[in-house]
């Protein structure tokens, strides 16, 4: 094809793929309806229900284009419409965060500029940015400024991380596998083993701890155990506390955990995924002493600092193990310096080289509205859950251990049948809707959660939440009228 040719092909060709770079006029236009239809969704928060319990339609990928109003349009009625809506107040079971304002006008700023944040190199500003979140955390944890650490997309691949570095400090591979031992809790959350089976340690054996009256693991037991599996010829190499378990909020003794695991010279990781920013809280700072000695740390930005979804953190004091693990370099990539940005590049400390850049969305917040807020909105959730506490108590319910933090579970004593008819309880809560929880298996009792953290959950909504539960409570007493 000559180049004439090859000119005009060009010239059609250009035409078309101008669309997808449209000029101003028309980008504000479409900002303008995406702010509008933002707007919208906010103010509504207070008016819909926090779940729905119905399929979406298809979503399916045409060929055709479709005005922006249709889509949005579309994307109200099929995404938002449907299931848990987890921007709202109203959100209160799992582990809830809400989506801060903020975080969101951050993410326009990163995907509209699109740094490449995982390389120095590529992007000293963006990967500057993200080390200095991480530098930040590591001063709320009181970690060492020579820890490493990065942001993920959560706490699942935060942990896969921390346990890729454990097991290559510990050098468990081959036949040792088999001979190595994980120490954690019952209520450890299910990252934990997935972790472990996908960095190919499936067969290691896994050791479940008792955990005392308010699900907390027992240190000495801890420590009874380590022994029995020394003199048994195998090796500890692991101990998994958890800083806010999922179930109940419970916290672990991580003082007395790490000094057991110096003491074996095992490596100490605490899931503070849930609970770790309560660590800023005047309230609940001295339940997280010893965090500070784990070798890894996990947290969740998009749960304590109420960030929209995909962001966690992970951070490791052994910065060896990280790079062993994650830092690998190609032709392709000689032009980056190496040695110098080694540990200024986010990509050598995380499996991930292409990602979104993450930091913006926990920067922009902290930098827009001061710690404080977010400290104020920790605090407001520590007394709602005592409110929701003292509240269903005077119904008559029965009440899971005072909780460290801000889950807590609850059942009704049904004098017979009670797991059913709890869970018929709870099945009529998803039914009304009107605020969500969710349920767990506790003790071999079926019981209701309550996770209040989302940023936008006031007192008013815990109030909603107990007539929702009292209006339930009324039909299962009818069901069992109607049985007799």
């Amino acid at each position: 094809m000559s180049n004439e040719a090859i000119t005009l092909k060009l010239n059609e060709l250009s035409k078309l793929s101008r669309q997808l770079d449209p000029p101003e006029p028309e980008r504000v236009e479409l900002i303008n309806s995406v702010v509008n239809y933002a707007n919208q969704f906010i103010e509504g928060l207070g008016t819909v229900t926090a779940f729905r319990n119905k399929d979406a339609n298809s979503l399916e990928i045409t060929n055709e284009k479709h005005p922006l109003s249709e889509l949005l349009s579309l994307y109200q009625k099929q995404v938002a419409e449907t299931g848990i809506n987890a921007a709202s107040g109203k959100h209160l079971g799992y582990i809830p965060g809400g989506g801060v304002f903020s975080a969101a006008l951050a993410d326009f700023i990163a995907a509209v500029t699109n740094p490449f944040a995982s390389v120095y190199f590529a992007s000293p500003g963006a990967a500057t940015l993200e080390n200095e979140v991480v530098n930040w955390l590591k001063s709320v944890f009181s970690f060492p400024k020579n820890a490493v650490g990065c942001l993920s997309s959560g706490g699942s691949i935060s942990t896969l991380i921390a346990f890729t570095a454990a097991r290559d400090r510990h050098k468990i591979k081959n036949e040792r596998i088999p001979k190595s031992v994980v120490y954690l809790s019952e209520q450890v959350h299910h990252s934990t083993q997935k972790a472990l089976r996908i960095i190919g340690l499936e067969d290691i054996i896994i050791r479940c701890l008792p955990l005392d009256d308010r699900h907390r693991i027992k240190a000495d037991l801890l420590e009874t155990q380590i022994e029995k599996d020394i003199l048994a010829g195998l090796y500890p190499f692991l101990v998994v506390a958890t800083a806010g378990t999922t179930d109940t909020g419970a916290v672990d003794p991580l003082e007395a955990i790490a000094a057991i695991a110096q003491k074996y010279k095992i490596w100490f990781h605490v899931d503070a995924a849930y609970g770790g920013f309560f660590i800023m809280t005047a309230t609940k700072k001295a339940i997280f002493k010893g965090i500070e000695k784990a070798n890894s740390l996990i947290v969740d930005p998009h749960k304590g600092l109420f960030l929209p979804y995909g962001v966690g953190a992970v951070l490791v004091k052994d910065s060896d193990a990280v790079l062993h693990s994650n830092y690998y370099t190609a032709n392709y990539m000689q032009d980056v310096a190496h040695d110098e940005e080694m540990l200024k590049s986010p990509a050598n400390l995380s499996p991930e080289l292409t990602k979104h850049f993450r930091g913006l969305r926990v920067w922009l917040p902290l930098q827009l509205h001061g710690i404080e807020p977010f400290i104020a909105c920790l605090e407001e959730k520590l007394l709602l859950v005592k409110y929701f506490r003292n509240k269903l108590k005077a119904l008559g319910f029965c009440l899971g251990p005072e909780p460290d933090l801000s889950a807590s579970y609850f059942w009704y004593p049904f004098e017979t049948e009670a797991d059913k008819k709890n869970k018929l309880l709870m099945d009529e809560i998803h039914a009304d809707g009107a605020v969500f929880l969710s349920s767990s298996i506790i003790n071999n009792r079926f019981v209701i959660r309550i996770a209040i953290l989302a940023f936008r959950t006031k007192k008013e909504i815990v109030d909603e939440t107990i007539e929702m539960i009292k209006r339930c409570l009324i039909k299962v007493h009818k069901f069992e009228q109607n049985l007799c």
